[in-house]
């Protein structure tokens, strides 16, 4: 039974000497000379103003959210849209609840002011 792990365990293997040597490499090859530019906090080339506790709206957190749910919709379409035609009536029945239940979900947002920046 374990011999049907092995190219798992060998490709693990691989995978975390290439993760070590990479760092390794970078280490060596980097230069180290330190300067107060490189330690500075970089924020578009301008020192930062203010605290870095900075609020922010409860609006921007629901619109990122929002992205987000909606950019794992297209991650679960497009491997549907790829076997389209093996899956067949049952499976366009599927995704398009898929996206009802979605759309439902959007208009309800938009109808809730949830996108709106006011």
């Amino acid at each position: 039974m374990l011999r049907s792990y092995l190219p798992l365990l060998i490709l693990l293997g691989i995978s975390a000497a290439q993760a070590v040597g990479m760092v390794v490499v970078s280490q060596v090859l980097s230069p180290t000379k330190w300067t107060w530019v490189k330690a500075s906090p970089y924020e578009s080339g301008i020192d930062p103003l203010g605290s870095t506790r900075e609020r922010f709206s409860v609006k921007f957190y629901v619109v990122a959210i929002l992205f987000i749910v909606f950019d794992v919709e297209t991650v679960f379409l497009i491997p549907w849209a790829v076997v389209m035609r093996e899956v067949g009536v049952a499976g366009f029945v599927a995704a398009a609840m898929f996206i009802f239940i979605l759309t439902v979900g959007l208009i309800y947002e938009w109808r809730k002011g949830a996108l709106e920046w006011d």
